[in-house]
């Protein structure tokens, strides 16, 4: 599966940053990873929107469905067993996404019912990815 993470900004806290990046190395094990970094400006949301028709687009917000682990691993595993085999994730900046990239992906799906500062949300989303693929490979990173 080629899975692209697109996010306005990258990482400045420096844990975030560390964090995130190790995450997609591991992630790189199981997966085919791109990350875009896009910058927050006046075009950020052409450029979003410009991705936003990518095969399969996944909005990350609070109101968005929710899933623990396991359901989350079955559910990527899922698109890739129907032969949906790139999936592209947003991650909205300080501000969130807009409504028009919320509006033209596919799928809103959340990390949790609160609000993420913008790094956290980048380390948590890429430690999340990483844990279904996982349990998804039988791996014992995931202890249930």
């Amino acid at each position: 599966m080629y899975i692209t993470i697109v996010t306005i900004g990258q990482p400045k806290l420096s844990f975030a940053k560390e964090g995130f990046g190790e995450y997609i190395k591991r992630l790189e094990g199981f997966h085919k990873v791109s990350v875009v970094h896009i910058k927050d400006d006046a075009q950020a949301d052409k450029k979003m929107l410009s991705l936003a028709d990518a095969e399969l687009s996944i909005a990350l917000d609070e109101k968005g469905k929710m899933f623990d682990s396991n359901e989350f691993a079955v559910w990527i595993d899922d698109f890739d067993r129907t032969g949906d085999h790139h999936l592209t994730f947003f991650i909205g900046g300080p501000n969130g996404l807009s409504d028009l990239v919320r509006q033209r992906v596919r799928y809103t799906i959340a990390l949790s019912p609160m609000t993420l500062p913008h790094d956290l949300a980048m380390l948590f989303f890429a430690e999340a990815l990483y844990r279904a693929s996982t349990i998804s490979a039988g791996h014992p990173y995931h202890r249930n």
